[in-house]
């Protein structure tokens, strides 16, 4: 079954992906990342766009990025999905875990497109999954943090077991970051053909979150 994922750069994306591929009766086709109206940042995860695609690249996948406010999301989303129907993809691959809303929102914009979505990561466990991430052989850093629930020493950080026993620590936050309290950049593992290069520049407050800014290419 020919199937897109739905793709913001980060660890449940990747994991997902990954399962899908593994598990179900998926042949993954593309990526769809929907991305701030001036096209150059993750709409979600504040991954610069050139970033992604050179994530794309490393996976030999295309990538389909799709510019868009917060208050067009749905819209151009559904857009999307009616383009790859068009082009026979018949699912869609997305990294919820467990939070319902969430869920119903894909389940009914795929429906409007005729779309089946397929959820790898549904109601596993935060610490299975990460684990699993990790075995997996996938590397990725914190880019990104909610300021009210983690400080910005956590920007940079690799998602490892030492990761997950310090975030263990904070009885508040949600070890995958589900609500929002964090988001990863992964740049190799076993969906990847080769590791994805970047550099570390500057931590960047925004409104309630602050971003590591994490550019494509060597230093």
């Amino acid at each position: 079954m020919k199937s897109f994922i739905s793709w913001s750069g980060g660890k449940d994306a990747s994991l997902s992906f990954y399962r899908a591929i593994k598990d179900e009766d998926v042949e993954a086709v593309c990526l769809l990342n929907m991305v701030s109206e001036d096209g150059k940042r993750s709409r979600t995860h504040g991954i610069s766009s050139d970033l992604l695609k050179a994530q794309a690249e490393a996976m030999a996948i295309p990538i389909f990025q799709r510019k868009t406010s917060w208050d067009g999301y749905e819209t151009e989303f559904i857009k999307m999905l009616s383009e790859f129907e068009q082009k026979e993809i018949q699912s869609g691959v997305f990294g919820d875990i467990d939070l319902d809303e969430h869920r119903e929102w894909v389940e009914r914009v795929c429906g409007k497109a005729e779309i089946e979505p397929i959820f790898p990561l549904w109601q596993c466990g935060r610490e299975d999954l990460l684990l699993d991430f990790i075995r997996s052989g996938f590397k990725a850093v914190v880019v990104a943090v909610k300021t009210d629930m983690l400080s910005s020493d956590w920007l940079g950080r690799k998602i490892d077991e030492s990761f997950i026993a310090d975030l263990k620590k904070i009885s508040s936050v949600d070890l995958c970051g589900e609500a929002g309290e964090y988001h990863t950049f992964v740049y190799d593992g076993p969906i990847f053909k080769k590791s994805v290069d970047f550099s570390i520049g500057e931590k960047i407050p925004d409104n309630k979150y602050c971003f590591l800014e994490v550019l494509p290419g060597k230093n």
